[in-house]
């Protein structure tokens, strides 16, 4: 546990961005499992809408540092393949 001033105030900021970044993560993973959801039912034009809206999430959650950008750019790399992949 904490014991100096700062230490506490480090803790305390830690906690703030951590509950702010689990709510940016858990959005994210909401709108691709839109996605994934649109590409099982097979649903083309659905699942690019979709694909635009998470690939717009996940890429400001890179500039956020919620995620690396090179995994972003994977998950959104797959995705768009699997949307392709669609008859």
């Amino acid at each position: 546990m904490a014991n100096t001033p700062s230490a506490k105030k480090a803790a305390r900021k830690i906690a703030r961005r951590t509950a702010i970044n689990q709510a940016r993560r858990s959005r994210m993973r909401t709108f691709i499992r839109r996605v994934e959801e649109a590409i099982t039912a097979g649903d083309k034009t659905t699942a690019s809408d979709a694909l635009r809206a998470a690939e717009s999430l996940i890429m400001s959650n890179v500039s956020k540092g919620v995620l690396h950008a090179n995994t972003a750019s994977r998950k959104v790399s797959r995705l768009n393949k699997r949307v392709k992949a669609i008859a």
